[in-house]
């Protein structure tokens, strides 16, 4: 009988792939047709963009249209999530990022619509963080500053998705690979709902990654980044939260905060490398550079689908240290994954410094 229900979950999960797939492989011919037709192209003078030829920015439309049919098609109906709080924040998020993607939308106005809907999924999804679980000694919050906590986490990897989006197909694969993660431990925890939403959005970035390797014929634009970011936060909250220690039963997988921080680290320790370098030279946390690692990489004479290869490599190392050292608890492994990530872009620098300098020399490590 388990045997038998197994194989019913892996047809059902293999069907839901295959249907997330074929929807954005059928969409994005359509979405470059229209795009050519209206001109609807990347903005070429912008002097972060790294192509010399105008490119459609509209690959979230399809990314989108095929994440939502597929969930309202194939989701469980349970109480694990709730997908119509869900599917409302994805709504309003696309909206927002469409307007953004071919006219544009200042800061404060994405910041506003981003509060807004972190609000509608912690306050009337009840998707929330409730405790700290041990690191820096907290433990259970109180609802407000939970829905505090909860509704910062949610707007900052949403914009860190965004961010990571500089280069061919690296907010792609880094999605394919967040989610694929939290659908394979969703479905070893049984979770089967969780693990549809999972991969209903692994199948509708696996087929837009075909357009957009390099050299890329379309971008996911904001409409896509930020829905990756939302749904991947999502996922990483519902994950955190159904092993958290109670009085009733142990988690299933330790250490899960920090196997979740190891699995989102690659948007996250870039994000929260260039906020801190842009404040701390006097620049507001949002002004566009040319300072993110993929740039670093690019520098170093690294290839776009080189670069995604290595970034994705680190993502990949970060989770599996968690996994092999998770007996050893949140704080000690949040610190491990923060130092690899660390000698990682030291490495970077090290080698920059060695290119503009001509030579290698120990003193590029620290001048």
């Amino acid at each position: 009988m388990t045997e038998l229900l197994l194989s019913y979950h892996l047809v059902y999960y293999l069907i839901i792939v295959a249907f997330s797939v074929s929807i954005t492989l059928l969409a994005i011919p359509s979405i470059l047709h229209v795009a050519r037709a209206r001109h609807l192209y990347d903005d070429l003078g912008h002097f972060r963009k790294q192509h010399d030829h105008g490119i459609p920015r509209l690959g979230g439309v399809a990314i989108f249209v095929s994440f939502t049919i597929t969930s309202l098609l194939f989701s469980m109906t349970d109480k694990s999530l709730p997908i119509n709080y869900l599917l409302t924040a994805c709504i309003i998020l696309f909206a927002m990022g469409l307007k953004d993607d071919l006219s544009g939308v200042n800061s404060r106005t994405k910041f506003v619509i981003q509060f807004i809907v972190a609000s509608i999924l912690t306050l009337f999804g009840n998707i929330r963080l409730s405790s700290m679980y041990g690191v820096f000694g907290i433990y259970d919050l109180p609802y407000w500053p939970s829905i505090a906590l909860s509704v910062l986490t949610i707007i900052l990897i949403v914009n860190a998705f965004n961010l990571i989006d500089g280069i061919d197909g690296l907010a792609a694969t880094t999605g394919i690979v967040v989610n694929g993660c939290f659908a394979a431990l969703f479905m070893y925890m049984h979770h089967y709902q969780l693990a549809a939403v999972s991969l209903a959005m692994v199948g509708a970035i696996f087929g837009f990654l075909k357009f957009n390797l390099t050299p890329a014929k379309i971008f996911m634009g904001d409409t896509g980044s930020m829905l990756i970011g939302l749904i991947s936060v999502v996922m990483a909250i519902k994950f955190i939260e159904l092993n958290k220690f109670t009085n009733i039963k142990e988690p299933e997988i330790f250490s899960a905060p920090a196997l979740a921080v190891a699995i989102l680290i690659g948007p996250i320790f870039d994000t929260v490398r260039v906020f801190i370098l842009r404040i701390s030279s006097g620049l507001s946390p949002f002004a566009a550079d040319r300072n993110h690692i993929h740039h670093r990489m690019l520098k170093l004479g690294f290839n776009h689908l080189q670069t995604t290869l290595i970034l994705t490599g680190l993502n990949i190392l970060c989770i599996g240290t968690v996994i092999c050292f998770r007996a050893y608890g949140n704080t000690i492994l949040l610190g491990l994954i923060l130092l690899v990530c660390l000698l990682f872009n030291w490495t970077i620098t090290f080698f920059i410094r060695s290119k503009e300098r001509e030579g290698l020399a120990v003193k590029n490590l620290f001048i």
